[in-house]
């Protein structure tokens, strides 16, 4: 898996087999009650689900939802940030197409990698009338969704994943947390001195903040950072996911290459578990929510790993103000 730079730096890695180029259209779905024409799982929630499908049966002729274990707390709204388990088979199939429990081996107490939405914000990594269901369930729930790849994707199917239209598909949704984050804020306070050799840093309101590169200075080559602005929210752990504003530019010439700004306002991702350069897991973990962090990241703990990057080159410095968590 790469990172895909020609996105947001901060991005989610590709999962592996994906199935749809773009997110597609929205529908509730439909309960129904066809148990025979409907897929099986076993499993706890926490754990992974074991999916099966009743024997010589067919597969129901609509889209089915079924909520199969009901969580506790508040109930997902729209636009909240939600980190979630997922896995998807073709009926029949009797293996995961994709999914973040691929990598979850037994009694492996390190966080797993998981996927951070935000609900009604396109996806690439599910489909939107997959990720629309978990809308109104409560943290904790498992929900089965079962429906023609046709229907579930529509045009949006990627041709090159060995899927037809009329393949019917099964995902297994754990909403595992979920919060409501707003995408506008910033860190708040008077920002602290700079340390020596450190890039200068101005932030103007609701915009993307002028990183200045000490003249003349070498960049370093071991990730540094600094908290510029102290917040007073929890600590960050590994596995959570993240809603950060950031603004990056290259050390090498001063020039800024993304920022959470040009996007709208603030981006998430899970953090700590690789699903974004080492620099930030490094940098960010152990950090509290409401910190503004000023990071130097060599290319060894950025995009140095991956020689196809337009960024493999550069050390990375980042302002990143950290949001919320879930």
């Amino acid at each position: 898996m790469n990172h895909n730079t020609k996105r947001r730096v901060a991005a989610l890695l590709a999962v592996p087999a994906l199935l749809f180029t773009a997110a597609c259209g929205s529908d509730d779905g439909n309960d129904g009650d066809t148990a025979e024409g409907i897929a099986q799982v076993k499993g706890k929630v926490g754990a992974k689900p074991e999916i099966s499908v009743p024997k010589d049966a067919e597969p129901s002729e609509k889209t089915v939802t079924k909520t199969l274990s009901e969580g506790s707390g508040s109930a997902i709204k729209a636009s909240d940030f939600v980190r979630l388990d997922w896995t998807v088979e073709k009926w029949g199939g009797d293996q995961a197409l994709s999914g973040t429990w691929a990598a979850a081996t037994a009694g492996d107490k390190a966080p797993r990698r998981q996927s951070v939405e935000q609900i009604g914000k396109p996806s690439q990594q599910l489909p939107e009338k997959v990720l629309d269901v978990v809308k109104g369930k409560k943290p904790g729930s498992r929900i089965l969704v079962q429906g023609t790849a046709g229907d579930l994707l529509g045009q949006n199917l990627n041709p090159d994943a060995g899927i037809a239209a009329k393949d019917v598909l099964v995902w297994v949704i754990d909403p595992v947390a979920a919060g409501t984050v707003d995408v506008q804020a910033e860190a708040e306070g008077e920002q602290a001195a700079l340390e020596a050799g450190m890039p200068e840093v101005k932030a103007p309101p609701k915009k993307a903040a002028t990183i200045t590169i000490p003249e003349g200075a070498k960049a370093p080559k071991d990730l540094k950072e600094q908290v510029l602005i102290k917040g007073s929210g929890e600590k960050v752990e590994a596995g959570q996911g993240l809603v950060a504003q950031y603004t990056g530019v290259k050390w090498e010439d001063g020039k800024k290459f993304d920022s959470s700004w040009d996007h709208g306002g603030g981006t998430a991702f899970q953090i700590g578990t690789g699903s974004v350069v080492t620099g930030w897991d490094k940098g960010l973990v152990g950090k509290n929510v409401g910190d503004r962090v000023l990071l130097v990241i060599p290319p060894s703990l950025g995009y140095g790993a991956s020689p196809e990057s337009e960024l493999a080159k550069n050390t990375l410095v980042f302002v990143v103000d950290i949001l919320g968590t879930v």
